[in-house]
């Protein structure tokens, strides 16, 4: 028997199916070295693949559409709740905050101090269909990102963007826009994923 010596495993559908998902669609790939906290919160969609070593915490509701894809060493934490639609996607090393504490000085910070002493920006993020975020990128709470919009590796999120642009830099700033022409590439692709 020849020893596998690196581990390449992703878990099929099937194997997911009873693992307590909120809800799991079909093609699902999720592999073996991720970490993953409160499944039950967690809802995918068909078609979605999700990389080593990323981490998903789900204090409350992650919500993963279809045709996704999720890199490497991203990082969802969703107290408050990530929405991603379909044929979204995020590069490796992709952070996505929905709670942030206040780094003034003027309150306490981290989760092992009441919220009374705290002063903590909350918020859910959505990722609209079509959005594609660049690697090492990080998105802040209470942030919606409009359809069609992409983002360069590297940069900070703190507002919400407009649909249709191409944005980059710390902070984000609309580069110009991006084309549309995808729209007529998935329903091309969608037509073909329906005679398979």
């Amino acid at each position: 028997m020849k020893k596998q010596l690196f581990n390449t495993k992703y878990y099929t559908t099937e194997e997911l199916k009873n693992c307590g998902f909120r809800k799991i669609g079909k093609n699902v790939k999720i592999h073996e070295n991720i970490n993953l906290v409160g499944i039950e919160n967690i809802s995918i969609g068909s078609n979605v693949r999700i990389d080593p070593y990323a981490s998903i915490v789900a204090s409350g509701p992650i919500h993963i559409g279809s045709f996704i894809h999720i890199g490497s060493y991203c990082s969802l934490i969703g107290a408050e709740g990530i929405f991603m639609d379909d044929f979204s996607g995020l590069s490796q090393g992709v952070k996505i905050y929905t709670k942030s504490d206040d780094y003034s000085g003027l309150h306490l910070t981290n989760p092992t101090v009441s919220n009374k002493y705290t002063n903590a920006q909350r918020g859910p993020v959505v990722l609209k269909k079509h959005v594609i975020i660049g690697s090492g990128t990080v998105i802040l709470p209470g942030i919606e990102i409009g359809v069609g919009v992409s983002i360069g590796a590297l940069s900070l999120v703190n507002r919400s963007l407009k649909e249709w642009g191409i944005y980059s830099g710390i902070p984000v700033k609309r580069l110009k826009n991006r084309s549309k022409n995808l729209l007529k590439l998935e329903k091309e692709f969608l037509e073909m994923v329906k005679e398979d």
